[in-house]
């Protein structure tokens, strides 16, 4: 029953016929009271299936000029309401007359449009409860796409925390940092700690439900960056490639983490070698471009993601999230790199804090 409900389609048919239906209840409860014939019920049947009809059309046409400005979107809807309540005023007015009043016809053709006025109220309400039930709709939408982003970003942030209180990983960085220390290197081991303290104090006090601009989350990435380049050392090489225009632009928090984190797993700590990551931002159009690519042994894709589910589990829920805050209008791609490795691509709106949201 609840699948029903959820269904628009099928919520807007049920609704549209019981309201034509209880029109047609109200008109002919109305007419007991006038000494009216027994017919009179055939011609509020048909009153009731004219409308029906008429107003199927004004669903589609409400669906186009639902974005308008308001002002366009209100001149549109009484225009439409007009016309519809003048076409179903010349049904009604045909009925009363053909089959209660046995093929009665008026001198003057105005009279056909002589209830218009009363037409143009029902549909006028018709035109307004379904605006007003898709107003409601589209805010239960926002709502719900709004929890589902809270949800995919705290859960984002959990498993971040995962990794960073994974004592393998602070053993490593641990280490790294002892081993500066007996090599009496002081000041990159110091600069290490400060890394790590920065890194950690930026995952734990970020809010991941908000957007950050990029530059943000590249700091947050460089930081992680250079904790794993003091234990790869020469065979961990960054590069990063961002677009001026970009550094201001908002992007999800946390948004990086795992790409970044799989191409660490995945292209460098599997070759004796190392490798490179390159990191790449910029505007295009509307659209953000982020773009995070390796040069490792590369994997098999099916789907769009890693065959055997490597990296599966953060690509999953950064799409997630990012459908969560974007709805249909972004991309996450992830193709082969040239000549070798593999490169994620992400495509969002781009969009930069204005200053209401500056001073708040």
């Amino acid at each position: 029953m609840q699948k029903f409900f959820e269904d628009r389609h099928r919520l807007f048919w049920l609704l549209h016929s019981l309201g034509w239906a209880g029109f047609a209840f109200i008109s002919y409860l109305g007419s007991l009271f006038q000494e009216l014939r027994s017919a009179y019920w055939i011609v509020v049947a048909l009153d009731a299936y004219a409308g029906w009809l008429l107003t199927i059309p004004l669903r589609y046409l409400f669906q186009r000029i639902w974005h308008w400005e308001p002002w366009k979107m209100l001149l549109s809807l009484l225009l439409f309401a007009l016309a519809v309540a003048a076409i179903w005023t010349v049904f009604r007015n045909f009925n009363y007359w053909e089959i209660y009043r046995h093929g009665f016809r008026p001198d003057s053709w105005t009279q056909y449009f002589r209830q218009t006025t009363v037409g143009f109220y029902v549909i006028l309400s018709w035109s307004g409860l379904y605006f007003g039930i898709k107003y409601y709709q589209t805010l239960q939408q926002e709502k719900q796409k709004s929890l589902t982003a809270s949800n995919k970003a705290h859960e984002a942030q959990l498993k971040m925390l995962r990794y960073q209180l994974n004592p393998h990983f602070l053993f490593n960085t641990l280490n790294a940092i002892s081993t500066l220390v007996l090599l009496n290197e002081s000041d990159t081991a110091n600069k290490m700690l400060v890394r790590l303290s920065d890194f950690l104090r930026y995952s734990l006090y970020k809010d991941p439900i908000k957007k950050v601009p990029l530059q943000q989350e590249l700091y947050a990435a460089n930081l992680y960056l250079e904790i794993e380049k003091v234990r790869f050392s020469e065979r961990l090489t960054i590069i990063y490639d961002i677009d001026e225009a970009a550094d201001d632009a908002l992007v999800p928090s946390l948004i990086l983490q795992p790409l970044v984190e799989n191409a660490i797993k995945y292209a460098v700590a599997t070759q004796t070698a190392g490798g490179k990551i390159m990191i790449a931002a910029q505007k295009f159009g509307h659209d953000l471009l982020i773009e995070v690519a390796d040069d490792g042994p590369g994997m098999v894709l099916t789907d769009g993601l890693p065959k055997g589910g490597a990296g599966g589990v953060g690509l999953v829920n950064t799409k997630e999230r990012l459908a969560a805050l974007y709805d249909r209008n972004f991309s996450l791609v992830l193709t082969h790199n040239q000549p070798r490795g593999l490169k994620v691509n992400i495509r969002i709106p781009f969009e930069v804090e204005t200053t209401d949201e500056t001073e708040a």
